[in-house]
């Protein structure tokens, strides 16, 4: 809409009155900044002087213009109007203050211009013309005269009627400043009060503009706020007697003060509150004993601030504390002014190392001020905004925020543990604790794929707990306790992240092993208890209903399960739940070996152990009892002994675990190797007073764990008084052994190991040596062997015994028995110097029969070195050894077969064309009469076999190309599913391998690809058919166009139906990797890279 002649007009004269104003402090300022530029280099007396000088002059200039000037009417009468509206500026005699009242009334009267300006309606605009700007924009050069027109206001209206010790003293400043101190005092401040009343008020309204008041507020708050808090609270003004009850001695009334007390409250309301924060700070002052250091000299040194206004700062300053948001605005008041935040750069990280303030900070938040109500109700109002501090992800604050954040919890915990945990460590812990009581909700509110905590949620409160708990490292017993109850929860959240790749798989191991570590060990070895589900214990695993999910942000999210029907397959959740908790056991195992150096996985061992000798001892008594008749007791019976057989299970599977990953590490002194053997001879007597009687598998670990009581009084181990004081405990259970025992070898064993022990090793019988120097031999037999072989099925106790002592000494047993010495043969020595010419190597072939395991695959290995080292007496038995190892094969320990499938691969190395015929004759046919299930896997270790065998011929197995391709095809057809995939596997590696010698049998292994991937049921079948395209890309590499080339095409379609139709995820997984093979060849070709060379050709 067009404005009218009369708005143009209005709106002219406003223009010219704004510019007019601006002008006029020009004229104010030109002397005057001239005079102090000028005045640098002068004396102090001869500054003052010139600069009350310029400043009368000043004023005789600007009154002229206003008298004389028509141009300047328009301004004398606006600054009439506003000196009769703001009866505020009283007119004194003295030189500043006249100079000091024409800025602020030129500051008011463009005020009043400007907001004129504002108010007239805008020129109409064109759809394409820019948006003007607002008609009371000040240029840079206004705006400039504007900001310093403010300082000299401020510093000769405000600052010198300020009392000692508020805010920063005028010589403080700058140089200028102690002249400007000279130039006021001490005449010009009568009427002080009224002075500072009236410049405040001034500057105040001025701040009503927005654009002016950024300008005031910006650059001199701390100043207008010491004014305002002198003006409104400064006490001890006593009125003089006869005057009127209205004045006070300063002069102003109590109205004035009340208004003075409103306008300071509605300028910490206005203004950004980081920002008030930290001028109330540094208005509120240091100690007062820094003030007066001794260090210091007297004329330098602050005046401390006066007690009522350091009460007032601290009152203002719990006044903001407790507001919304107020938290937030303390820490940034106090680190933006550090020199953190919206600065940046170097000194946000140099505010960010600072600690002591962040504490500093913590400490203020972890107090309860005396403005509040009571304890609960700061905690109630401070404590959710404290945990707000940790979701701050700009960088540049995140760190300060999340320290202070973290030390303000450690330190309410420490002084207010009840409000703590209510309102801080249950609130840090809900995301996680609603896993655990997801259990006690209905199912009906609950349906499927209910997410029950988001991806961001939970990956925020681990990531709390971590910096809380463990960056914090208080371990209080509040902290330690809350934790405990949750921490299921973490361990379940962890074995999952295990499965996956996810960020919160460092910060949950953390918080796990910080647990451990700071806990007290039986309350440690209580949460393993727990964790392991062996007993009832605090700690609780999630809910079966509540399942992780990997999220889309690479985290992780707790829902509801999918499948919670009831007439789900009982085979399939079998199957889950044993496999989950067979993952979640070794995950456990996992979780202690870095708990070794403490000796936690070794406490942990002991106590399964002694579980195991509490069941060999019930085991007789559980029987006894009669079966009760009625049916609800019938069934709580059963549900007790599953229960109870359950943990049993658990406990033995966790210390074969435990001796089969921890190895030699288990025991870290010779105490806890007492324990274990205490807990053997234990076990072994209860089961011995149960009238059960003695298994070779009890016997052999009997043996084996006084055997380790031999070898560590033999000198295994360096002795201490100590460790007898901890042997002395098995006197009476060696005693108990050798009266129940039944063998008398044992019997003798257990006599001579008490007597040895009570004469601290003064008296060794010969059978105490023997034993020593057995279990020394076989141990080194086996930590040869263990770097090849693969976890089996051997008796928990053998299998520790055999790790627990250091190297042993070199020696040489020459009495020990036949087993002792062929174990020794397989010695690593024997590796460098080759066999001793005294090996009999027919009592070789016979030990390659040897019941004992450890023996039987020393044996093996040993028979493979002498084919590999081509011995004329192993070469000469070659059908012999083809036969052992064939046989062996169909050992069900995989430390024996793998034996047995190296010696093959090493014997077809010399002999191909003997060794692999029989292989492949016995991988196509399988034994008559033999079980089918033992069949399959008999026939899966040759196919083994027959990779290694390939492997070691390399461009040879060309040779024999057709009889194993055809081999490996017949097995894809096989009615098992696992030797179909088997087959598949092995079929992809010998393409791989054989690269352009494959020819035209290229087309039959795609087209058995092919059928497989259309037709098979089972989803593991078809995922080898694919891996075996992958690895037939792979291995050709750039040249898979010019092999495939007949048939590149049908696979690239077969991949993509993969991809479109498939529901198994690996499956589909393995095409993708697939068709990016195939893309990378492709790109390869048609973009090659471009080198660059230079060709140099001679012509003839």
């Amino acid at each position: 809409m067009a404005a009218s002649p009369e708005e143009e007009a209005g709106m002219a004269d406003s223009e010219a009155v704004m510019k007019r104003a601006v002008e006029g402090l020009e004229l104010l300022l030109r002397r005057t900044d001239a005079t102090a530029a000028h005045g640098q280099g002068i004396f102090q007396e001869t500054k003052g002087a010139a600069l009350l000088e310029s400043l009368r002059s000043s004023v005789a200039s600007l009154e002229e213009k206003l008298a004389q000037d028509p141009r300047w009417d328009g301004l004398r009468r606006l600054t009439i109007e506003v000196s009769q509206k703001t009866p505020l500026l009283p007119q004194f005699s003295d030189v500043p203050w006249t100079f000091t009242r024409h800025v602020l009334l030129l500051l008011l009267s463009l005020k009043q211009s400007m907001v004129l300006l504002a108010a007239a309606p805008s020129p109409p605009q064109t759809p394409v013309s820019a948006p003007p700007l607002s008609p009371d924009t000040l240029s840079v050069a206004q705006e400039k005269t504007v900001r310093a027109a403010l300082q000299f206001a401020v510093t000769l209206g405000l600052c010198p009627f300020l009392l000692p010790g508020i805010g920063l003293p005028l010589d403080r400043r700058t140089e200028f400043g102690a002249v400007i101190r000279e130039v006021v005092s001490p005449g010009c401040l009568v009427n002080a009060m009224s002075k500072l009343y009236a410049t405040c008020t001034g500057l105040l309204e001025v701040a009503q503009h927005p654009l002016l008041g950024s300008v005031v507020l910006t650059r001199h708050l701390g100043d207008l706020l010491a004014g305002l808090c002198q003006l409104g609270f400064c006490p001890g003004r006593r009125k003089r007697e006869g005057a009127k009850p209205e004045k006070e001695m300063g002069g102003l009334t109590e109205e004035e003060q009340r208004s003075c007390r409103e306008a300071l409250g509605g300028l910490l309301d206005r203004v950004y509150q980081p920002l008030v924060v930290r001028e109330l700070l540094i208005l509120q002052g240091g100690s007062r004993q820094g003030c007066h250091s001794p260090g210091r000299e007297s004329g330098h040194a602050l005046a401390p601030a006066p007690s009522w206004l350091r009460r007032l700062c601290g009152q203002l300053l719990s006044e903001r504390l407790l507001r919304p948001g107020g938290v937030q605005a303390v820490v940034r008041g106090i680190l933006e002014g550090a020199g953190a935040g919206a600065m940046g750069g170097s000194s946000a990280e140099a505010a960010a190392a600072d600690w002591q303030k962040c504490d500093a900070v913590a400490r203020i938040l972890s107090s309860c001020p005396q403005q509040s109500l009571s304890l609960e109700d700061y905690c109630q109002q401070v404590c959710p905004q404290v945990l707000q501090l940790f979701l701050f992800r700009d960088q540049l604050v995140a760190r300060q925020f999340q320290r202070v954040a973290t030390t303000a919890v450690l330190s309410m915990a420490r002084e207010h543990p009840e409000q703590a945990q209510r309102h801080l460590l249950r609130p840090l812990l809900e995301p996680l604790q609603r896993c655990l009581e997801a259990e006690e909700m209905p199912l009906e509110d609950l349906p499927p794929r209910t997410v029950l905590v988001k991806e961001e949620e939970l990956g925020s409160c681990v990531e709390n707990v971590f910096k809380v708990y463990v960056v914090g490292n208080e371990p209080s017993n509040l902290l330690l306790n809350s934790l405990q109850g949750v921490l299921g929860v973490v361990f379940s959240l962890w074995c999952f992240t295990k499965q996956n790749v996810s960020f919160l798989r460092t910060p949950c191991q953390e918080i796990l092993l910080w647990f451990l570590e700071k806990s007290e060990r039986q309350e440690a070895l209580s949460v393993l208890e727990g964790l392991a589900q062996m007993r009832r214990s605090s700690v609780r695993l999630p809910p079966l209903l509540c399942q992780f999910q990997v999220g889309s942000e690479g985290g992780v999210m707790a829902a509801v399960k999918a499948d919670l029907s009831p007439d789900k397959d009982e085979d399939e959740a079998l199957y889950q739940k044993v496999s989950s908790e067979q993952w979640r056991l070794e995950q456990l195992v996992g979780l202690l070996s870095h708990c070794q150096s403490s000796g936690l996985a070794g406490d942990f061992f002991l106590r399964c152990l002694k579980e195991l000798t509490l069941v060999a001892g019930q085991g007789a008594s559980d029987m006894s009892p009669a079966c009760p008749q009625n049916p609800l007791d019938l069934e709580h019976c059963c549900g007790t002994s599953m229960e109870r057989q359950e943990r049993q299970l658990r406990g033995l599977q966790l210390v074969a675990m435990l001796c089969e990953s921890l190895s030699e590490k288990l025991f870290t002194d010779v105490t806890q190797v007492v324990e274990f053997v205490a807990a053997t001879l234990q076990r072994a007597s209860a089961s011995l007073s149960g009238g059960s009687g003695a298994t070779s598998v009890e016997d052999q670990t009997l043996s084996m764990a006084m055997g380790l009581v031999a070898a560590v009084m033999g000198g295994a181990v360096q002795l201490k008084s100590a460790d007898f004081a901890a042997l002395k405990r098995l006197v009476p259970l060696l005693e108990e052994v050798s009266h129940l025992h039944p063998e008398p070898v044992i019997q003798e064993l257990a006599a001579d190991l008490r007597i040895t022990i009570c004469t601290h090793g003064a008296f060794s019988a010969g059978t105490v040596s023997s034993a020593a120097q057995t279990t020394l031999g076989k141990r080194c037999a086996e930590a040869e062997a263990h770097t090849n072989r693969e976890p089996s099925e051997k008796p928990e106790s053998d299998i520790a015994a055999s790790r627990l002592l250091p190297p042993p000494k070199a020696t040489e047993n020459r009495s020990a028995s036949p087993k002792t010495h062929l174990a020794a043969k397989s010695m690593p020595e024997a590796r460098d110097s080759g066999p001793p010419a005294t090996v009999d190597f027919q009592e070789l072939l016979l030990s390659a029969y040897d019941p004992d395991i450890p023996t039987r695959a020393a044996t093996l290995r040993t028979l493979s070195r002498l084919i590999e080292q081509r011995d004329p007496e192993a070469l000469k038995t070659q059908e012999t050894l083809l036969k052992v190892f064939t046989e062996n094969l169909e050992h069900e320990d995989s430390f024996v077969y793998l034996s047995a499938i190296q010696g093959m691969a090493l014997l077809s190395d010399a002999f191909p064309d003997r060794v692999l015929p029989c292989l492949l004759a016995q991988y196509g046919s399988p034994q008559p009469g033999a079980p089918k299930a033992a069949t399959v896997e008999t026939r899966m270790k040759v196919g083994e076999a027959l990779m290694r065998v390939t492997r070691r011929l390399g461009d040879m197995v060309f040779l024999h190309r057709e009889d194993l391709i055809h081999a490996f095809l017949r097995g894809a057809k096989d009615p098992e599913a696992a030797l179909r995939a088997s087959s598949l596997s092995n079929l992809g590696e010998l393409c791989q391998i054989l690269r352009f010698q494959l020819g035209l049998v290229v087309h039959e292994v795609t087209s058995c690809l092919t059928s497989i991937v259309k037709t098979d049921r089972e989803a593991e079948v078809r995922r080898a058919a694919v891996h075996v395209v992958v690895l037939l890309l792979r291995g050709l590499s750039e040249e898979a166009l010019e092999v495939l080339r007949d048939v590149v095409l049908d696979l690239y379609r077969l991949l993509k139906s993969v991809v479109r139709h498939e529901e198994d995820g690996a499956t589909v997984l393995h095409a993708q990797l697939a068709l990016e093979e195939l893309d990378g060849i492709m790109r390869r070709l048609l973009f090659p890279p471009q080198a660059l060379e230079k060709k140099i050709q001679v012509l003839p």
